[in-house]
C-alpha cells in the first residue's frame, strides 16, 4: 500500500527520491504514468502489468478504443532506481504534470500507487478532497 504524503524536490536533471516507505514496494524498477488531475502514477511493476491486463480486456470488450489503449500505453515508462533511491522523470511527464525542475513536489499515497504532484496543484487536490471528507461538498452546507 502506498500511503502518506512526503515532499521532495525535483532535481534540474529530472530526478526525484523516492522516500523509503514507497521504494520498499519496488525491486529496483517502477512504472510511471500519466494520471489524473495533471499528476504522474507511480506503480510497482506487478501492479502495472494487471493494470495492463484490465485494460488489454476493455479494448477486447469494446469498453475502451484502441486509440484509448495506445495513449495510455505510449505515456508510460519503466523506470530504474538508482543506488541514491531516485528516479528520473522524463521531460513530457514533467511537462504534463508542472514539475519544474528544482521544484518542490509531493508525493502522495493512493493505496494501489503513488502520485507525483506540482506543489501547488497538490494544494487543491488535498484541500477538495479534506471538504469532502469534512461532508462539505455534494451539497452539503457549511
Amino acid at each position: 500500500m502506498f500511503v502518506g504524503t512526503h515532499e521532495r524536490q525535483l532535481d534540474d536533471k529530472g530526478r526525484l527520491t523516492l522516500p523509503p516507505p514507497f521504494r520498499t514496494h519496488m525491486q529496483g524498477s517502477c512504472y510511471l504514468s500519466i494520471g489524473d488531475d495533471r499528476c504522474v502514477t507511480i506503480h510497482t511493476a506487478e501492479a502495472f502489468e494487471r493494470r495492463a491486463n484490465d485494460l488489454l480486456a476493455q479494448v477486447r470488450t469494446g469498453e475502451m478504443s484502441q486509440n484509448r489503449l495506445r495513449a495510455i500505453a505510449g505515456a508510460a515508462a519503466l523506470v530504474s532506481i538508482d543506488r541514491q533511491g531516485r528516479i528520473t522523470i522524463d521531460e513530457h511527464m514533467r511537462t504534463f504534470a508542472r514539475l519544474e525542475p528544482s521544484s518542490k513536489v509531493v508525493l502522495s499515497g493512493a493505496l494501489d500507487h503513488g502520485e507525483i504532484w506540482c506543489e501547488q496543484l497538490f494544494a487543491g487536490i488535498s484541500s477538495a478532497g479534506q471538504g469532502e471528507l469534512a461532508g462539505l461538498a455534494g451539497g452539503a452546507s457549511t
